[in-house]
């Protein structure tokens, strides 16, 4: 793996680690998306949304892309249909 996809995946990584402690962050939900949230990696350009099933302690990860044009948001939605 190149440097920098270990680099976003380590990001990933962290940043899901934090999720999994609260996951609901209101200012992260998707409007468009019930129970999905956004992760924002700046650094890096990307993001990231996921879905809480609460019933099992699950954070799915719906879509990870490129932030330019929301290609993870538009990627998300298409994969939910």
């Amino acid at each position: 793996m190149e440097e920098a996809g270990r680099y976003r995946a380590s990001a990933v990584k962290k940043k899901l680690a934090e999720v999994l402690l609260k996951p609901r962050i209101e200012a992260s939900r998707l409007h468009s998306l019930p129970d999905r949230y956004k992760i924002k990696l700046r650094s890096s350009g990307y993001g990231l949304v996921y879905q809480v099933i609460d019933q099992e302690i699950v954070v799915f990860v719906v879509a990870v892309d490129r932030r330019e044009r929301d290609q993870a948001y538009k990627k998300a939605a298409e994969r939910l249909e």
